[in-house]
């Protein structure tokens, strides 16, 4: 693989192309200046507008939200897996058919690794712009996004219309549901009652990983995040884990599944036969699988990177609330 080649599967963080219309909440106050970002995979946009910078489909998408203070993600469900790690910011997660079943707070490198089939939302409490990065499981995304009721109600009071095509429709500037596509129907009552509405005790101490106690872990080896024998147990259709300093030798390796590297701090030299490439915090990288690679810090200080392998398993609700 050439170096040209290769760039361009990296996707630079300076370089991410952001939709401000992804979703059906894009108009409603509080909602309306969040940035959505596709990275790869198709994602889960019901907007046009939104750009994918890798397209190829891997077993899993990967994605991105930037939000300013204060402006929060509004309450939706999905059939496969939704995992946020935090690049910068401080974030507030929030869960429940109105989102006051359970909340956590969320620091620069926790992950959270939400439980398929629950409403849940989340909003920027920090003072600056923040970041989450995103894997959702399935090369679909698990057919798009859920909304609770009440978010596609107070969309159409600000006159976005969600068609039960999965596209928004903008009757402020003029744009009509196209004849033949209704309006996408809301939950009725016994849809909404299977929706679980989980404790913190429920969800924190099996769904969420903080930073520091990953860090401690990769000390000699990854430190394994989300899979069937890491801190947060799953078989979502990837793994995640994190490399620091001392996680990974000098020596080139290679995966037989697709791997996708995310640096969270510092700088990452990534060397195979043809050329060398230095990933950056909020950088992603789509390793070609099977190719021989290294991945080694490229200056002293404090480094850490996210590593997502596909595997076998089937996306999907791979891990309950009772497991």
């Amino acid at each position: 693989m050439t170096p040209d080649e290769m760039n361009a599967r990296i996707v630079r963080y300076g370089d991410l192309i952001p939709c401000k219309t992804a979703f059906i909440d894009a108009h409603t106050p509080g909602s309306d200046q969040k940035e959505n970002f596709t990275i790869i995979g198709g994602g889960v946009s019901e907007s046009p507008d939104q750009h994918v910078h890798i397209a190829d489909k891997i077993g899993f998408n990967i994605g991105a939200a930037g939000q300013p203070p204060k402006c929060r993600n509004s309450l939706h469900s999905h059939r496969t897996a939704e995992v946020f790690f935090v690049l910068k910011g401080r974030w507030r997660f929030f869960w429940g058919r109105w989102g006051d079943a359970g909340e956590v707070t969320l620091e620069e490198g926790d992950i959270i690794n939400i439980p398929t089939g629950i409403f849940r939302g989340f909003e920027n409490i920090g003072t600056d712009y923040g970041m989450i990065m995103a894997i959702l499981g399935g090369d679909d995304a698990g057919g798009g996004v859920i909304w609770a009721p009440q978010v596609i109600e107070d969309a159409q009071d600000h006159g976005l219309v969600l068609g039960e095509n999965g596209k928004l429709y903008d009757t402020k500037q003029g744009v009509a549901l196209p004849e033949g596509v209704s309006p996408m129907p809301l939950l009725t009552d016994a849809q909404l009652k299977e929706y679980p509405e989980p404790t913190t005790l429920d969800v924190v101490p099996h769904y969420v990983a903080r930073y520091y106690d990953m860090m401690a872990l990769s000390d000699r080896q990854p430190a394994k995040v989300i899979g069937p024998d890491a801190m947060l147990r799953d078989r979502p259709g990837f793994d995640v884990e994190l490399l620091s300093r001392g996680s990974l030798g000098a020596d080139r390796y290679s995966v037989p599944t697709n791997e996708v590297l995310m640096p969270m701090r510092g700088h990452w030299k990534l060397t195979w036969e043809q050329g060398e490439a230095v990933l950056n915090p909020g950088d992603t990288c789509a390793m070609p699988a099977g190719l021989p690679h290294s991945l080694t810090p490229s200056m002293t200080g404090e480094a850490s990177c996210f590593r997502i392998l596909g595997t076998d398993d089937p996306a999907g609700a791979t891990m309950t609330l009772s497991t």
